[in-house]
């Protein structure tokens, strides 16, 4: 059955070895990278395991790009249509960061935008965000975020569900958000929110399948069954790794084609 990632990145040596992730290099048992993280590995990785299309990030924050827009529609080229890209923007400049995702959509192709609110200390409410979200509507691309606790050493306020998740899907109820990392601990609030309304998601990113909690695969086996999607955070954890135990889930076939693929596919038009 293939699968979609719908939260990965191919790494920069800025993004990689960032002080910020060391407490996931710690967590992971991996050190800094000496030199970047060739294409043709991560298009392995995600063949491995079936991964049919990667969606692979930007990142941006305060002190800049930690991976472009530009080279992300560099790893894309190179990847053989296996990574599609997703945009990352400036929030601390709105007008260019508006006109930098526009070009990512209609120039570069890139199928959604993504900003991580820990990076920027700004929950998803903080107007910084507003003209981006007018502009994802426009532009008919999902808005992918973070939600949960930070494994960086960040605050985590950022991430909660409610009141801010609530509150975007409130003022604009044609954005369509993609919220990943399942939201814990605060997964139960996080369900709440993806019921409540119509265009609110959750990705798995960040969790192997054996760590899901179990309201979560409750959610994906009954009603959540389009609303959920597979992601993985690679290269943090690989395609393979997160899927290892997807068996224990007991989903149904639809349940499991929806999960790994065809909700992936429809929300990101794929």
């Amino acid at each position: 059955m293939p699968v979609i990632d719908a939260w990965m990145q191919h790494p920069t040596l800025r993004h990689s070895n960032h002080e910020m992730f060391e407490s996931l290099r710690r967590w992971t048992g991996r050190g800094l990278l000496e030199e970047a993280l060739p294409v043709e590995l991560t298009v392995a990785a995600l063949r491995a395991a079936d991964v049919e299309i990667g969606l692979s990030a930007a990142w941006y924050g305060p002190q800049g790009a930690l991976i472009s827009n530009d080279e992300v529609a560099g790893f894309v080229a190179e990847a053989g249509g296996r990574l599609r890209g997703v945009a990352g923007a400036d929030l601390a400049r709105p007008m260019e960061a508006v006109r930098e995702l526009r070009r990512a959509v209609q120039e570069l192709g890139f199928v959604a935008l993504r900003v991580v609110p820990w990076l920027w200390e700004l929950p998803p409410t903080d107007r910084l965000y507003y003209p981006l979200y007018t502009e994802c509507v426009e532009l008919g691309v999902p808005f992918c975020t973070q939600v949960g606790h930070t494994g960086p050493r960040k605050p985590s306020e950022t991430g909660r569900p409610i009141p801010y998740i609530d509150q975007v899907a409130l003022d604009f109820p044609e954005l369509t958000i993609v919220c990943g990392h399942i939201g814990y601990p605060w997964t139960t609030e996080m369900i709440a929110v993806a019921d409540k309304h119509e265009n609110v998601y959750i990705d798995t990113s960040a969790y192997t399948a054996r760590r899901y909690p179990a309201a979560l695969v409750d959610y994906l086996r009954g009603r959540g069954r389009r609303k959920v999607l597979f992601g993985t955070n690679y290269p943090m954890i690989s395609p393979a790794q997160a899927l290892e135990h997807l068996d224990r889930l007991e989903l149904d076939e639809e349940a499991r084609e929806l999960f790994l693929s065809g909700n992936a596919r429809r929300v990101f038009a794929l």
